[in-house]
């Protein structure tokens, strides 16, 4: 454990010197073999390159790690069997809740989310002994913040209570953990660097075209809102909710995701991927969703080989069936199926983040992990569990949302059954059908079941569907689902190396 976490310490250290590529010149550039904290935590820029360092590791996350246990562990999506391949069950297992320690997957998502976290104790750790204007230094610190507050999020919304690391490791003897942290002093931590990071960051208004997409004061305070309205801690979350300003959603949905409209006026925040020649920068969400048996008929790529790594993310019957008759959003993120030489192939897939490539393999594409409209569906559920208000507030959040997508408004007193939304309980159930399909395939599915305590009833449910549908290939005790499976197990690598204790199961 102790040679490994160094070992990925020097790594993220390095990663974060050559994401931006510029700064002290490469002639420059002392041996690595020589590359200490002491002759590298000099100058504005080196502080600017650790930052950037810091968000890079989001896009490897937010290619495979986030939408596999974030979506793919919700009745949104499955996967499409692939009889001939059968070298991938590890990927299913997350779909299936047959997901064990060992599964390797679960390693590459703490290892990604810690090295992560690491970078930005570095830039932490650091800071205060270089130079740097009162505004670069704020920044800095609100961005890494923000940052480690968002790894840590996720740790614990997927595994419980987590080692807690907010110092760089810097020695063999410091190199392992205390053991696993409560759940509450991860999210007391979470807290504390959201509230840090609102005051410290800019408005995103503030920003020139160059920075476009950088984390500003609106995304602490809408993650900042998401934690508390996890916790349940309605006031306080609607308090963070309301400082969210400046974000208007855009008139048409389909918008929202096209290259072209990166970090637009909806944006909050999303993860950015640049496909150049010669980096590796890209997205490739179109290739890992297609069916694994379309060709290039879906991607449109020429070059295009699919085999195992795509039919991932598949879009179930059941976010099929959710959409309302009319709803213009249902075109934008999904496909039933496409149709070859020989007629349809009903084989559904994510269609909301398919917008060509660039070059071959890569594409341009950002993925929004905040939006204005997530944070307006969860102010109207603040407002509501303060107290059901017919034809109130949140009613006009709820269908303002709704008429983007070309639906009919809700009202407490409608005549079409559909439409009436007349209890408090029907509040909550009319906005999490609204959630899952304005924010489908965007890794809230998941979170919004758990905290909502229906995620048991749901995926069991669930998952009778689906092994109705095709018996033969699910294993037995496939969806079984129950309160300790929610969280994931912790892998086996943890538990032997750093002697953390395991989840019940």
């Amino acid at each position: 454990m102790k040679r490994k976490i160094l070992f990925m310490g020097f790594n993220s250290l390095l990663s974060s010197l050559l994401f931006i590529g510029c700064g002290k010149g490469f002639l420059e550039q002392p041996p690595e073999a020589n590359l200490t904290d002491k002759n590298y935590w000099q100058t504005e820029s080196d502080i600017k390159q650790g930052v950037n360092g810091a968000y890079s590791s989001l896009r490897g996350l937010g290619t495979f790690s986030f939408w596999l246990f974030g979506e793919m562990r919700s009745d949104n999506t499955t996967f499409q069997y692939n009889a001939p391949q059968r070298g991938q069950i590890n990927r299913e297992e997350v779909d299936q809740f047959l997901v064990n320690s060992a599964n390797t997957l679960l390693q590459d998502f703490w290892r990604d989310s810690y090295s992560s976290i690491f970078r930005c104790n570095d830039v932490l750790m650091h800071i205060d002994n270089v130079a740097l204007t009162e505004a670069v230094k704020n920044q800095s610190i609100g961005e890494v913040k923000f940052l480690r507050a968002y790894h840590y999020f996720n740790l614990v919304r997927q595994f419980g209570g987590v080692p807690l690391r907010i110092e760089a490791t810097r020695s063999p003897e410091s190199a392992g953990s205390e053991g696993r942290a409560s759940v509450e002093a991860i999210y007391q931590q979470i807290i504390a660097d959201l509230n840090d990071a609102a005051t410290n960051l800019p408005l995103a208004s503030t920003y020139g075209s160059a920075d476009k997409g950088r984390i500003s004061k609106g995304a602490a305070y809408a993650l900042l809102g998401k934690v508390y309205l996890t916790l349940t801690r309605y006031e306080e979350a609607l308090t963070a909710l309301r400082q969210v300003n400046g974000y208007t959603l855009l008139s048409n949905y389909g918008d929202i995701f096209k290259p072209e409209n990166k970090n637009n006026s909806e944006s909050v925040f999303e993860i950015q991927y640049y496909a150049t020649t010669g980096t590796n920068l890209s997205s490739n969400f179109m290739y890992w969703f297609a069916p694994f048996d379309s060709g290039n008929i879906v991607t449109q790529d020429p070059t295009t080989n699919l085999n195992y790594n795509s039919g991932w993310n598949t879009p179930t019957q059941d976010i099929i069936n959710a959409y309302e008759s009319g709803d213009l959003r249902k075109d934008v993120s999904l496909a039933e199926g496409f149709t070859n030489s020989t007629g349809f192939v009903a084989a559904p897939y994510v269609k909301k983040f398919n917008h060509g490539f660039v070059l071959p393999g890569q594409t341009n594409v950002n993925f929004p992990v905040i939006r204005y409209a997530d944070v307006l569906l969860m102010i109207a559920e603040c407002l509501n569990e303060a107290g059901f208000v017919p034809e109130g507030e949140a009613f006009t959040l709820l269908n303002q949302v709704r008429t983007r997508a070309g639906l009919p408004s809700k009202t407490s007193s409608n005549a079409i059954t559909a439409l009436r939304v007349d209890s408090q309980e029907a509040f909550r159930q009319a906005i999490a059908q609204e959630r899952q399909i304005e924010l489908a395939f965007e890794n809230h599915r998941w979170y919004d079941l758990v905290r909502t305590k229906q995620a048991v009833t749901v995926m069991n449910a669930h998952g009778q569907r689906e092994v109705a549908q095709n018996p033969s290939i699910f294993p037995n005790g496939a969806y079984r689902v129950t309160e300790n499976k929610l969280l994931l197990p912790i892998p086996e690598r943890e538990i032997l190396l750093d002697n953390l204790e395991q989840n019940p199961m």
